[in-house]
């Protein structure tokens, strides 16, 4: 671990950022036997959607910069200074406590507006934060929410103009989610703390809740010199790694202060599991933690001996006892889940990266957007609603900068125009109640994350924008440019 010091990160290739799936041997050696155990020889590289449906690339990147300004209006329009815009009543949404407000939407946009050129919608939602953001309210809050959206989009947003006192406030908001990590005596945080009083409470904590911030936390130690963030994201990934079982799987639930297990299944990459995988990864890029990585690849392949299965030819992994390996629990995926398409590829395993997207485009080819969950045996949905979800876009542009097969743009595209035909309405966009109706059953909610991520990973695919280092860039579980923005 490191002490109050910054560690200087090491220049990022190509092969170090995207993983070893270039490399033939790389995946037989991360995961070995997973060839057999999904039962699919020949994985489709993309998606049987048709080139000639999208346009061209500048014509698409227009189409998607037109469309993030008709969100963006509607929320500045409608809930300015507020969390969350809910565009067809047009009125405003608290995320994270009922009478508080964080300027969610603003926060989560920064980085999002940068990369479009809107320099001047950029410091106005600045300014905003300078003048009104205030990281003392007496509320308790999520700690995993407000690391990954309020933490991690003022970090952005740093990078992305400079301004110091981005910077200022980001370290005081950090300040106030640190006793949820320092007053845990097994430094698995608890899940809530209060920013005025430091109160902390919630000891059932998910695996994505417990160490979802080593990117955050990591990057802001070396921007800063303070490594009390970063020792307490170790300490946490540490706490929860050393507790794996002997099939070197993990649960899904810890307890906070005992460390036990409350449900001991692995249900990877699903949620409430799914960034504590993709934060190994990535942090150990970002931050050129080797520790990080082993600990990515070994608990990768296991998840790859014991969770995938072949259903009607198609991958998905199933949930299983993480001490014996049993299937238990209902069969039904989340479309959450789709991100883990790139993970893998990025991590080295291009194979079941691509079959796995397949898989989600096999989804996405029966209804116009993605449903919430649905069964594995017959692609039916479950849970019919859509809460306008970015995971498939983001493992498609992750696909598409590791290949450079423009499939996954063909297929970014085809999610972005059934949204636009179904999830459009006035005042921006919404989530949906049920994507198998005709109209979809609107609801009146545009998530803070829609401005963070849906948006900006489209227009990576098509912009070609000079403010993003394709080769290098990388983005957190929320979309956050923690390294890659370009100046000048």
């Amino acid at each position: 671990m490191r002490q109050n010091s910054a560690r200087p990160r090491p220049a990022l290739s190509r092969r170090a950022l995207l993983g070893t799936a270039v490399a033939g041997t790389a995946a037989a050696a991360l995961l070995p036997g997973t060839a057999s155990a999904t039962g699919m020889d020949h994985p489709s590289e993309h998606p049987a959607v048709h080139p000639a449906d999208r346009p061209s690339d500048d014509t698409a990147a227009a189409e998607v910069h037109t469309e993030f300004l008709h969100g963006w209006r509607g929320y500045t329009d409608h809930a300015w200074g507020y969390d969350e815009v809910c565009p067809v009543s047009r009125r405003h949404h608290d995320f994270f406590a009922p009478g508080h407000t964080f300027g969610l939407s603003i926060v989560e946009a920064l980085d999002t507006l940068y990369l479009m050129g809107e320099d001047d919608e950029l410091a106005r939602g600045c300014d905003w934060i300078d003048a009104n953001l205030d990281p003392v309210q007496n509320v308790s809050v999520e700690v995993f929410e407000s690391i990954i959206r309020l933490v991690g989009g003022l970090l952005a947003g740093y990078l992305a103009t400079g301004r110091p006192s981005l910077l200022d406030r980001v370290g005081e908001l950090a300040d106030r989610l640190l006793p949820a990590f320092t007053k845990s005596p097994t430094g698995i945080p608890y899940s809530h703390v209060n920013l005025r009083t430091g109160a902390v409470s919630g000891t059932m904590v998910a695996l994505a809740q417990a160490c979802t911030n080593v990117m955050e936390f990591g990057l802001l130690s070396d921007l800063t010199g303070d490594g009390r963030y970063y020792d307490v994201a170790t300490r946490a990934y540490q706490a929860v790694v050393s507790r794996r079982s002997s099939l070197g799987l993990l649960g899904s639930t810890i307890h906070t202060e005992t460390g036990r297990w409350i449900d001991v299944t692995s249900v990877a990459p699903n949620p409430p599991v799914d960034s504590f995988y993709e934060y190994l990864w990535s942090g150990s890029v970002l931050l050129g933690d080797p520790q990080l990585g082993s600990w990515y690849r070994e608990l990768t392949a296991a998840i790859m001996r014991h969770q995938p299965v072949s259903v009607g030819g198609r991958l998905w992994f199933r949930s299983v006892d993480s001490a014996t390996g049993r299937p238990v629990g209902a069969a039904a995926q989340s479309e959450l889940g789709s991100f883990y398409a790139g993970l893998l590829a990025k991590g080295g395993d291009l194979t079941h990266g691509q079959a796995y997207f397949r898989t989600w485009s096999d989804v996405l080819a029966r209804y116009p957007v993605l449903p919430e969950t649905v069964d594995p045996a017959t692609l039916a949905a479950v849970d019919k609603g859509s809460q306008l979800r970015p995971e498939y876009a983001n493992a498609a542009l992750d696909l598409w900068r590791l290949t450079g097969d423009d499939g996954y743009k063909d297929a970014a595209y085809r999610l972005f125009a059934g949204s636009r035909a179904n999830q459009r309405v006035a005042e921006g966009y919404t989530v949906s109640g049920d994507v198998t109706v005709r109209g979809m059953l609107p609801g009146d909610l545009t998530p803070a994350y829609w401005f963070a991520e849906n948006m900006k990973y489209q227009w990576l695919l098509f912009s070609g924008t000079p403010r993003f280092d394709y080769q290098n860039g990388i983005l957190s579980t929320e979309g956050k440019v923690l390294s890659g923005l370009l100046h000048g």
